[in-house]
């Protein structure tokens, strides 16, 4: 593990990189040494693998404040380490001062509230994040024992959520906001504290329906999506209204649990499904379906899934919740980097997760895949782990909500897009983890080429010529 601060580093400096040149060392000196001794300390930490934890970043910041604190000057510490080298310089460092005593006073967390946990999931590759960190020691680092709970379908991970059955669970990011305003069920407070994946998804159609491209083609076909309240249902309706079709009136759509959707893909029961992967995928290795579209081209960016809580457990257990977030965030940047992603592939295909082919899950996590219509293609973010939750990625779902129906009368989308999305909590977790936390809360996005303005949701949803709200 590459260390952040390299206070036993003679050619770096304990502060800001150089300005000229981005590398850390001593005064105004470039020494050709440096540039190869001393790499930026983040790259140098991505090619080590995973991401440094916080119990270690902590560490590390401890020893480097004291190393500052006896060697102020930096050429005085240059010369002291050329002098007699790193290993030496810690032992007498730490000969005259505890240092383990007071990296573990930093350290120190307060008392969890509860240690084991069950989390729901769909095995579905948007749940990388959550599935990843129970192999890969995310949760353990973190002092917590999660039992990671499959789950049939969407309706069941609500229910299990508001009957208490799991403390936290992979859901449909609109789910949150559908719950909390009593939509499909009973209301309950709850709460998106991180997106689980971004793009990751795609339209799927029938092998026999190659010469049908043009969704114009599409009139009486039928459709599955995961659950009425996900990204899948309201980008398929975005798609197809904007090719002319009524999607209540010239196709049908058809709410079908993901692990489901090839084999009625195979049986003709539908033509076709926006859905998660590696379905998707599993269509084309199976030599059922076709790509027909990734998700990314409708909304590039979008999200699909999250991971929440109740507002409840949230009250109840804040030292375990913080506990909890910092392991997904852990394993979230661990999903960005692409090089970690054969490793998670092979991890998280096995049966007690995903129980798929490692190589459709690869296909998937790196974005060179087969798209059955002959070709091989490279989308290297065709899924994305992107944890932010935008206040203005939750106003854009309840706009689509209005606009179908979901919701009847007045919405006041700031209000509750900023109760459920956690995105003040996010930005001091990763913060907290070392990580670059954005700028304000609404960001602007495209949509099929239509940027989305959410100051201005409820003209937005009123906009749109084929509509119900």
């Amino acid at each position: 593990m590459s260390d952040l601060y390299g206070p036993y580093d003679a050619y770096r400096r304990l502060g800001p990189a150089c300005a000229r040149c981005g590398v850390f060392h001593a005064g105004d000196a470039h020494p050709e040494s440096a540039a190869s001794a001393a790499p930026d300390a983040m790259t140098a930490s991505a090619r080590a693998g995973t991401p440094p934890s916080a119990e270690t970043l902590s560490a590390q910041f401890v020893e480097a404040v004291l190393v500052k604190a006896l060697l102020p000057d930096e050429g005085l510490r240059r010369r002291f380490l050329q002098a007699v080298g790193a290993n030496t310089a810690r032992a007498a460092i730490a000969s005259v001062l505890p240092l383990g005593a007071m990296q573990a006073m930093a350290q120190e967390k307060a008392p969890l509230e509860k240690k084991d946990l069950k989390l729901g999931f769909i095995a579905i590759t948007c749940a990388t994040p959550l599935i990843m960190a129970d192999p890969l020691g995310f949760y353990r680092r973190q002092g917590l024992s999660v039992q990671l709970n499959k789950t049939a379908g969407w309706a069941l991970i609500r229910d299990k959520m508001i009957n208490k059955e799991h403390d936290a669970s992979h859901f449909l990011s609109p789910m949150p906001i559908a719950i909390s305003m009593g939509l499909g069920s009973v209301a309950q407070p709850m709460n998106v504290a991180t997106i689980q994946n971004i793009n990751g998804q795609a339209i799927t159609l029938h092998v026999k329906h190659k010469d049908k491209r043009d969704p114009k083609s599409w009139k009486g076909f039928r459709f599955a999506v995961p659950f009425e309240y996900s990204m899948h249902n309201f980008l398929l309706r975005y798609y197809v209204a904007e090719h002319g079709l009524d999607p209540d009136r010239d196709i049908q759509i058809r709410v079908t649990p993901p692990p489901e959707m090839v084999a009625n893909l195979r049986a003709g029961n539908i033509d076709g499904f926006l859905g998660p992967d590696p379905f998707n995928q599993r269509a084309v290795y199976d030599e059922v379906g076709f790509i027909h579209l990734l998700s990314k081209e409708i909304w590039d960016g979008h999200p699909c899934c999250a991971f929440g809580v109740s507002e409840a457990f949230i009250q109840q257990n804040p030292n375990t919740f913080a506990a909890l977030y910092r392991a997904v965030l852990e394993a979230a940047a661990m999903a960005r980097d692409p090089k970690h992603r054969p490793l998670i592939a092979k991890v998280i295909s096995p049966a007690a997760y995903l129980n798929q082919p490692e190589t459709v899950v690869e296909q998937v996590l790196t974005g060179k895949f087969a798209d059955g219509l002959g070709a091989v293609r490279t989308v290297p973010d065709r899924a994305d782990f992107d944890p932010v939750p935008w206040y203005s990625m939750a106003v854009w779902m309840l706009t689509q909500m209005k606009r179908w129906g979901y919701i009847k009368g007045d919405v006041a989308y700031k209000d509750i897009a900023e109760k459920v999305f956690l995105l003040t909590d996010a930005k001091k977790r990763m913060s907290e983890l070392g990580q670059k936390a954005p700028e304000g809360g609404y960001r602007r996005f495209k949509v099929m080429g239509r940027e989305f303005d959410p100051a201005k949701a409820a003209e937005y949803a009123a906009s749109f010529a084929i509509r119900r709200g």
